[in-house]
């Protein structure tokens, strides 16, 4: 009893330490995604917020964040632009209603549909993404292009350090944070490493006066709590047509990105999540969050790497992370405005090293050359589009790669029996993609009069394979030869059934498939009778 006790209350100070490290990480990332979205800061705040406590209690993955995601904010800009922020509270509200009703419809299920070089493509591109998103946090604020000048006047190291730029002072404060998250855990894992990396470097940069970027230099964080209000749209059949398509693309790839991100937590905690409740979770975040003024959100893979990392496994993390995001903005904006955006950076970058996986290149060359195909083309895409369309087009591309293995697979070997019938065995599956293949093993001009084809090694998957075994029985009506189609699968003989006047049924003849007579049977029996 007192081991579980102990046990649980580890667990509750490591889910509440993880929590305030999210929070922390999750100030710059809300508040850049918002500005790229083209909405205030608060709108990106709220979001991270509301869709990170909603998913936390709600959500069917303990342990992993959501809150304001890039993949969701670059889609959102051409509608904040053309129609307004109110436009994109409408949209949010649907897109939440369809991500409820896709919860509802358990489709969940259907991302087991996604080949693994796809997730190892999603992970690499997100990865990517997460490390591209940090190096514009290096220039100037309201500045493009890189930081530089010096220590502001009066520093107590001022004059050692007067030549030293920015830019060399932000990098150096990175790898400061990096080394802590790295090194401490050697000593010590009482405290999430992250958390002390922040504290440490922030403390040292405002007791040695380093001039440096902080958080306040991107945006104020300050504001008061979040307010309902039905978002200001006409309530019309045009306004759904503005919304809907938005809504659409959001959804799909909000709940794309959550449980992928899903599925690759589990993995990393050796649990299971359950998929449509995280589906009908993220759904019930969204309508709320455009209800209270938030730009939306799902899973974020960078923060609930950093959840897991350290040590945040259950609901409170994310509830914690939530709700101290929300103190920060209520209470102690001008504290958390004061934190070095080199710590937070240092803190993604370990992030990005943790998350892309380094052994896509010991392995490239071992896999087959179309599964590192996807691979690399999924990655390409996460960066240089969004997350839906690269897994959309890793789906298609295995799924093409897969269906032309195997219409090559398919073999027909053809003897002739001792009472003078020729008997055609099928190997492999019979579906659109070897259809062709299939139909180019037989002669129905040069057969003899009885013809016997055998299915028992093969499978017609499809209505495409119907369809050539309606043809190939055509074929033999009108060369008057005799068809018998044997050891048809149940699937198969479902699918005959089905298909109806579409197949030529008085030339088809299956005996029972459970007590189905083997071809030796059929060597040493006249073909009568079946």
């Amino acid at each position: 009893m007192f081991e579980n006790s102990a046990s649980r209350r580890s667990s509750i100070k490591n889910d509440v330490l993880s929590g305030l490290t999210v929070a922390l990480a999750l100030v710059p990332e809300a508040v850049a995604f918002a500005l790229i979205a083209g909405v205030e800061p608060l709108v990106g705040l709220y979001a991270a917020f509301m869709v990170g406590l909603i998913t936390a209690v709600a959500g069917g993955r303990p342990g992993m964040i959501s809150g304001a995601t890039g993949a969701l904010a670059v889609v959102m800009v051409a509608l904040v632009a053309d129609h307004g922020v109110q436009y994109l509270f409408a949209t949010v509200v649907l897109m939440g209603l369809l991500q409820m009703a896709a919860g509802a419809l358990r489709i969940a299920r259907f991302i087991r549909l996604v080949p693994h070089p796809v997730m190892l493509g999603f992970v690499n591109g997100l990865a990517i993404v997460i490390f591209l998103a940090q190096l514009g946090q290096f220039g100037e604020p309201g500045q493009a292009g890189w930081a530089t000048g010096t220590f502001l006047e009066g520093s107590i190291l001022d004059v050692a350090w007067l030549a030293a730029d920015q830019l060399t002072i932000m990098l150096g404060l990175v790898a400061v944070t990096m080394a802590i998250i790295k090194f401490l855990p050697m000593l010590t894992t009482a405290i999430p490493s992250s958390l002390v990396a922040i504290v440490v470097v922030s403390l040292a940069v405002f007791g040695m006066q380093i001039d440096t970027k902080v958080v306040g230099d991107v945006a104020s964080i300050a504001g008061g709590l979040p307010s309902f209000s039905i978002p200001s749209v006409p309530f019309t059949l045009e306004t759904l047509g503005i919304i809907l398509p938005y809504a659409i693309i959001l959804a799909a790839i909000g709940l794309i990105e959550s449980l992928l991100t899903l599925r690759l937590i589990d993995e990393i905690t050796e649990t299971r999540g359950n998929g449509n409740r995280e589906c009908f979770g993220q759904g019930l975040a969204n309508t709320a969050t455009g209800m209270f003024g938030g730009m939306g959100g799902c899973a974020m893979i960078g923060q609930s790497m950093i959840n897991v990392n350290s040590g945040g496994r259950g609901r409170l993390s994310g509830i914690t992370g939530a709700l101290a995001l929300l103190v920060f903005i209520l209470f102690a904006s001008s504290l958390i405005e004061q934190i070095p955006i080199a710590a937070l950076i240092g803190v993604m970058f370990i992030v990005v090293i943790g998350t892309f996986e380094w052994s896509s290149f010991r392995i490239i060359r071992r896999v087959p050359k179309q599964d590192a195909f996807v691979l690399i083309t999924v990655s390409a895409v996460t960066v240089f589009t969004d997350l839906a369309i690269a897994v959309i087009v890793g789906v298609i591309i295995s799924a093409l790669v897969f269906a032309w293995n195997h219409a090559k697979q398919v073999t027909v070997e053809k003897r002739e029996n001792r009472y003078g019938s020729h008997y055609y065995t099928v190997h492999g599956p019979l579906f659109f993609g070897s259809t062709a293949s299939f139909a180019e093993n037989f002669t129905p001009a040069d057969d003899n009069v009885d013809v016997i084809i055998d299915f028992a090694d093969s499978r017609v998957a499809d209505h495409s394979g119907i369809e050539a075994i309606d043809a190939l029985a055509m074929r033999y009506k009108k060369n008057n030869r005799t068809l018998h189609l044997i050891h048809l699968s149940p699937e198969c003989k479902k699918l005959l059934k089905k298909a109806g006047d579409m197949v030529e049924v008085n030339v088809v003849e299956d005996p029972n498939y459970f007590v189905a007579i083997e071809s030796a049977d059929w060597d040493a029996e006249t073909p009568s009778k079946a």
